[in-house]
């Protein structure tokens, strides 16, 4: 119980504070971080998208592509939670396509634009596991 305490304090930061956070974070916590701000964001942009605040949305929507490319930088760049970042990628994608199809179709080129570019991430993240130019062992 003592030991999920530190977990649970971060759980309540705000997006604000886990956004200062990540750009002293050293490469592997940037992942976490910028992961953790995404998946958050994407939530957000659902809520606000419902609650019909959609300038709110669209600045969430656009915070999920580029805490994601901040996610990507720093997996390979330090070469660890690539798989991770891929992953939560994919869910991301997934969660925001599903959301496109509930709002009004003025909203939906947003979003489209920032799952292509979570597509992206994960092209770069999967040729950064799988690409040729990697020795072989």
């Amino acid at each position: 119980l003592i030991a999920s305490l530190p977990a649970l304090a971060r759980k309540e930061e705000s997006i604000e504070q886990l956004k200062a956070r990540v750009e002293a974070a050293n490469p592997d916590e940037k992942v976490k971080v910028s992961l953790e701000i995404a998946e958050r964001q994407v939530e957000a942009a659902d809520k606000a998208f419902t609650d019909g605040n959609v300038d709110a949305a669209h600045a969430a929507v656009e915070d999920v592509a580029i805490y994601a490319e901040k996610a990507r930088d720093a997996a390979i760049a330090s070469g660890r939670r690539v798989k991770d970042a891929e992953i939560a990628a994919r869910k991301m994608a997934r969660r925001l396509d599903d959301i496109k199809r509930t709002v009004s179709l003025e909203d939906q080129p947003a979003i489209e634009k920032s799952v292509k570019r979570l597509d992206d991430v994960r092209t770069d993240l999967l040729s950064h596991m799988f690409g040729k130019d990697k020795k072989k062992k």
